[in-house]
C-alpha cells in the first residue's frame, strides 16, 4: 500500500512540465496585456489639447469672485471669446494716412480665421504714437494658431515704421501655448535620454536600460489613456502643467521601482541557479517596499483633493493614478521581461553564480564604495548626523529670501514674448491696464454708487457700462451718469441687465498683472460689498488663484506629514523610526528649498515664484524622498532581525547604496528635463525636486539617516518587539 501523504511519481514528474509551461505563458501574456494598452495609449500624445486647458479662471473654486464673474461675462456679451489686443507703435507720430491704414487693418482682421466678428475700432493714444484696437478670437479657435496668423495679418498691412504687438489675455495665453508646445516630443524625449544615459553609465549594460525604459513607456502610455479619457468625460481637468509633472513622475518613479527589482535579481541570481527562483525571491523581497514606497507617494498626492485650486486638486489623482501604474508595471510586465531574458539581460557583466562567495560574504558588501561608507558611519556616527544636521541648516536659513507670493502674468513664459513686449508698449503709451478691465457686477440700482467708488479709486483711469445699443458694446459713466456715445443728440445707451445687474468695465492705471494692479482690486472688494458687488476680470483672477494657492500650502502640507507618518509607522513597525525619518525629509526640503531660493534670486534673477512651488516641491520631494528612506529602512529592519540592529543598518546600507544612488540620479535627471519647457513654474520646480532629491540622495539617506539610526541602536525601532527583543 502507498503511504496517503506520499506524492504519486507521476505527479512529480507532471509538475515541472506544468511549471515550465507556466514559467513561458504567463510573462508572454502579461507582456501582450501592456502592450495593447500601450497601443491605446500611445496615439495620445499628440492629442493631449484635445481634453487640456491653461484658463486660469477654469481652476478656480466655484465660490470666488473672479469665477463667479467669468460665468456672467457672457450673458451680458452673448461671447465667450478671449480678447487679444493689437498694438500698433510708430517711430515717431502717427500721421492720418497711418491711422487709416491700420483701421483699415483692424477692420479685416474678421477675414482672419479664428477672430470673432466684434472687433473694435482702432483707438489713438494720446500722445498720437500708438493706437490699439480690441480684436476678440473665438473661444472654439485654435488660440495658438489663431493669434499667429493675427499677427501676420497686421503686420502685412500696417503702415511702414509702425511695429505691432498682440497682448492681452489671448497674446497671454497663446504665449503658454507656445511654451507648452514641446511637451509631448522635446520633454519625454530629453528624460528618456538622460535615464538611459545613467543606466548605461551605472549598469554597463546595452539591454537592461532598455527593459527598464520599455517598463517605463508602457506604464505611462497606460496612465495616460486612463487619465486623457477621464479628462475626455469631465472627471479630471487636464492642463500642461499637469501633463508635463504626470510624464515625469511616471518615468521617474517606474524607472525607481524597476531599479530595486532589479539589483535584487541581480543579488539573488548570484546565489540561486534557477532564474525563476531567483526572480520569485527577488520579486518578493522587492514587493513590500514598491507597494509602501508607491503608496506613499499615492497618499501624499491624493492629500491635494484637499485643495482649494482645481488645478492642483486634479493633479493629485492624475499623478496617483500615473503611480498607480508605474508600481503595476513594475510588478508584472519588468518580471514578465527579466524571466524571458535571464541572465542576458545584464550582459556584458551578467551575474556569476557563486553561492560560496555568497556564503563568505553572509549577505554583506566588505568592498566598494558603500561598504567603506558603512565602517566611516560606524567609526563616527554622532559626529557624521550632527555635521550633517548643521550643514542642512545653513542651507535652509535661505528659506527667509523666498519670495513666494506670485509672479506676473507677463513673467509666466520665460525667454522672449511678444504679449509682454505688447504689455510693455501699451502702458507706454496706454492706460497700463488697457484691455484687461476690472469687471464689476453689481445691481442696477447702485450702479452709480459703484461707478462713484471705482472713480474715486487712484488705481482707476475710466469706467464703462456694458450696454448692447451701444456701438461699441460699451458706454461711459462718469459722476454725472451715462453718457452718450457718438455725436451730440444721440440718444444715451441703456445698460444691459442680467436678473436686475449691470456689468460695469473699469480701466486700471496700471499692468493688469501688476502688483498695484492687484492691490486696487484688493481695495476695491473692500469699497464695493457693502453694495452686493462682485470683482472679477484677470487681475481679480490673479489675486484669487495666488490667495487660494497661500490656502492650500498652509493646509495640505501638515496633512501630508500625517499621512505619510502613520503609513511609516505601519510599515516599520515603530514610532520613533518614522518621526525621525519625516523630520530629517523635512529638514531636507526645507534645505532644498533654502537653495533654491538663494539660486533663484541670485543668479537666475527671476521676479518671484508662485504660492504653489513650495507646495508641489513639498509633496514631491517628501513623498518622494521617503521613498528612498522607505528602500533603506526596510532592508535595514530586514537584516535587523537577522543581525541585530546596528550591524543591520550597515548592511541594508552597504547592499542598498549603489541601487538607491541609481535611482536618485535617475529621478533627479527626470524632473530636470521639466526645466526645457520654458515655463517658470516647472523650470523653478524643476530646480526645486531634482536638487532636493540628490540631497536626499547623497546626504540625507547616505549619511544622516544611517548615523542618526546607528547613534540610538534597538530603541530607533520603539515600540516594536524588534525593539524589546532585539539587539544593538
Amino acid at each position: 500500500m502507498s503511504r496517503p501523504d506520499r506524492v504519486p511519481d507521476t505527479a512529480r514528474r507532471a509538475r515541472p512540465r506544468h511549471r515550465a509551461w507556466l514559467r513561458a505563458i504567463l510573462p508572454a501574456a502579461l507582456i501582450l496585456v501592456w502592450l495593447a494598452g500601450a497601443g491605446l495609449g500611445g496615439p495620445l500624445f499628440g492629442k493631449i489639447d484635445e481634453v487640456s486647458s491653461n484658463d486660469r479662471t477654469a481652476y478656480l473654486p466655484e465660490s470666488a469672485d473672479a469665477t463667479q464673474v467669468q460665468k456672467l461675462l457672457g450673458e451680458f456679451t452673448d461671447s465667450d471669446s478671449i480678447p487679444a489686443i493689437a498694438v500698433f507703435v510708430a517711430d515717431g507720430t502717427l500721421s492720418d494716412g497711418d491711422v487709416t491704414a491700420i483701421s483699415d487693418a483692424v477692420s479685416s482682421a474678421t477675414e482672419v480665421e479664428g477672430v470673432a466678428d466684434e472687433v473694435s475700432p482702432a483707438l489713438t493714444s494720446d500722445d498720437g504714437k500708438a493706437a490699439q484696437a480690441f480684436i476678440p478670437i473665438s473661444s472654439d479657435a485654435e488660440l495658438g494658431d489663431a493669434v499667429s496668423a493675427l499677427a501676420d495679418h497686421l503686420r502685412s498691412a500696417a503702415p511702414e515704421g509702425v511695429t505691432v504687438y498682440i497682448t492681452g489675455p489671448a497674446g497671454f495665453s497663446a504665449d503658454l501655448v507656445a511654451g507648452f508646445a514641446g511637451i509631448d516630443g522635446l520633454l519625454l524625449g530629453v528624460a528618456l535620454l538622460a535615464v538611459l544615459i545613467i543606466l548605461v553609465l551605472v549598469y554597463r549594460s546595452l539591454l537592461l536600460p532598455v527593459v527598464v525604459l520599455s517598463t517605463s513607456l508602457f506604464a505611462l502610455c497606460v496612465a495616460l489613456l486612463v487619465v486623457w479619457w477621464l479628462a475626455k468625460t469631465g472627471v479630471l481637468l487636464l492642463s500642461g502643467q499637469t501633463q508635463g509633472i504626470l510624464f515625469i513622475l511616471v518615468i521617474g518613479a517606474a524607472t525607481d521601482y524597476a531599479l530595486l527589482l532589479v539589483s535584487r535579481f541581480r543579488e539573488e541570481l548570484r546565489g540561486t541557479h534557477d532564474k525563476g527562483a531567483a526572480l520569485a525571491a527577488a520579486w518578493k523581497g522587492s514587493f513590500e517596499p514598491i507597494v509602501a514606497s508607491g503608496g506613499t507617494v499615492i497618499a501624499g498626492l491624493l492629500c491635494l483633493l484637499l485643495s482649494d485650486l482645481k488645478s492642483n486638486s486634479t493633479l493629485g489623482p492624475v499623478a496617483a493614478i500615473g503611480i498607480v501604474f508605474a508600481m503595476l508595471a513594475a510588478l508584472t510586465l519588468l518580471p514578465a521581461l527579466l524571466m524571458l531574458c535571464g541572465r542576458a539581460v545584464f550582459w556584458p557583466r551578467r551575474p556569476v553564480f557563486d553561492p560560496e562567495a555568497v556564503a563568505a560574504e553572509d549577505g554583506r558588501p566588505t568592498t566598494g564604495l558603500w561598504a567603506g561608507v558603512a565602517r566611516m558611519i560606524s567609526r563616527r556616527p554622532r559626529t557624521i548626523w550632527i555635521a550633517t544636521t548643521a550643514l542642512l541648516l545653513i542651507g535652509a536659513a535661505g528659506l527667509t529670501q523666498l519670495n513666494a507670493t506670485g509672479v506676473p502674468q507677463s513673467d509666466l513664459v520665460l525667454g522672449s514674448s511678444e504679449a509682454r513686449d505688447g504689455q510693455s508698449a501699451l502702458g507706454e503709451h496706454f492706460p497700463g491696464g488697457s484691455g484687461s478691465p476690472v469687471y464689476v457686477v453689481v445691481p442696477e440700482d447702485r450702479l452709480q454708487d459703484a461707478a462713484d467708488a471705482l472713480l474715486a479709486n487712484d488705481g482707476i483711469d475710466g469706467v464703462s457700462v456694458t450696454a448692447a445699443d451701444s456701438p461699441s458694446g460699451t458706454a461711459p459713466v462718469t459722476a454725472d451718469g451715462i453718457g452718450a456715445v457718438g455725436a451730440p443728440g444721440t440718444p444715451i445707451p441703456s445698460p444691459t441687465l442680467v436678473d436686475g445687474d449691470v456689468l460695469l468695465q473699469a480701466t486700471l492705471t496700471d499692468a493688469a498683472d501688476s502688483d498695484a494692479a492687484a492691490s486696487t482690486v484688493r481695495d476695491l472688494r473692500t469699497e464695493l460689498d457693502p453694495l452686493g458687488a462682485l470683482v472679477g476680470g484677470v487681475t481679480a483672477t490673479s489675486v484669487d488663484t495666488n490667495d487660494a494657492s497661500i490656502h492650500d500650502r498652509n493646509l495640505i502640507i501638515p496633512v501630508v506629514l500625517v499621512v505619510i507618518m502613520l503609513i511609516l509607522m505601519l510599515l516599520l513597525r515603530s514610532i520613533l523610526a518614522p518621526v525621525l525619518l519625516i523630520l530629517t525629509t523635512v529638514l531636507s526640503f526645507g534645505t532644498a528649498l533654502g537653495v533654491s531660493a538663494l539660486v533663484f534670486d541670485g543668479i537666475f534673477r527671476f521676479p518671484g515664484a508662485d504660492p504653489a512651488v513650495p507646495l508641489f516641491g513639498f509633496v514631491f520631494l517628501v513623498a518622494l524622498g521617503i521613498d528612498y528612506n522607505i528602500f533603506l529602512m526596510t532592508r535595514v529592519r530586514e537584516e535587523s532581525r537577522r543581525h541585530g540592529t546596528r550591524d543591520g543598518i550597515l548592511r541594508g546600507l552597504s547592499i542598498t547604496g549603489g541601487v538607491i544612488t541609481s535611482a536618485g540620479l535617475v529621478l533627479a535627471a527626470t524632473f530636470a528635463a521639466l526645466s526645457v519647457i520654458p515655463i517658470l513654474f516647472l523650470v523653478q520646480l524643476a530646480f526645486i525636486v531634482a536638487f532636493g532629491v540628490l540631497l536626499d540622495t547623497f546626504v540625507v539617506r547616505s549619511l544622516l539617516v544611517p548615523a542618526l539610526a546607528y547613534d540610538i541602536g534597538r530603541r530607533i525601532w520603539w515600540p516594536s518587539a524588534l525593539w524589546r527583543r532585539g539587539q544593538d
